[in-house]
């Protein structure tokens, strides 16, 4: 599992636990569908505050402190390899990477509608 699917199913739940809730609920529907709809970077801020220790860390625009809260090792190694999931290839770790990088995170999730992109897993 790559970083970001980390990072996101830490705040939205994995696919695996959807794809269970979905057929439990309704076993003789069709399989459900990988994608959401998009939603507003507030309600995946809404959803991340709502994580235990969001108070005690500044992940709103640290995205040291967002993997410190998902309890992902925000390393330089992890950051780096973040970043070239996302498509940054130069990524060198100053504030300004890392300030693109948890922009990046948050519009990707927002994009995504919680789910983990098909491009973005292993």
């Amino acid at each position: 599992m790559g970083i970001f699917s980390s990072i996101s199913n830490a705040i939205f739940g994995s696919d695996e636990e959807e794809e269970t809730k979905t057929a439990a609920a309704a076993p003789a529907a069709a399989p459900a569908k990988k994608e959401r709809a998009a939603i507003t970077t507030d309600v995946v801020e809404t959803r991340i505050a709502a994580i235990p220790g969001s108070d005690d860390l500044n992940w709103q625009t640290s995205i040291v402190d967002l993997m410190k809260l998902v309890r992902i090792d925000p390393s330089y190694a992890n950051r780096k390899a973040l970043a070239i999931e996302l498509g940054n290839d130069d990524y060198s770790g100053t504030a300004e990477d890392n300030i693109a990088l948890h922009k990046a995170v948050i519009e990707q999730m927002a994009a995504a509608g919680g789910i983990v992109p098909p491009h973005l897993k292993d």
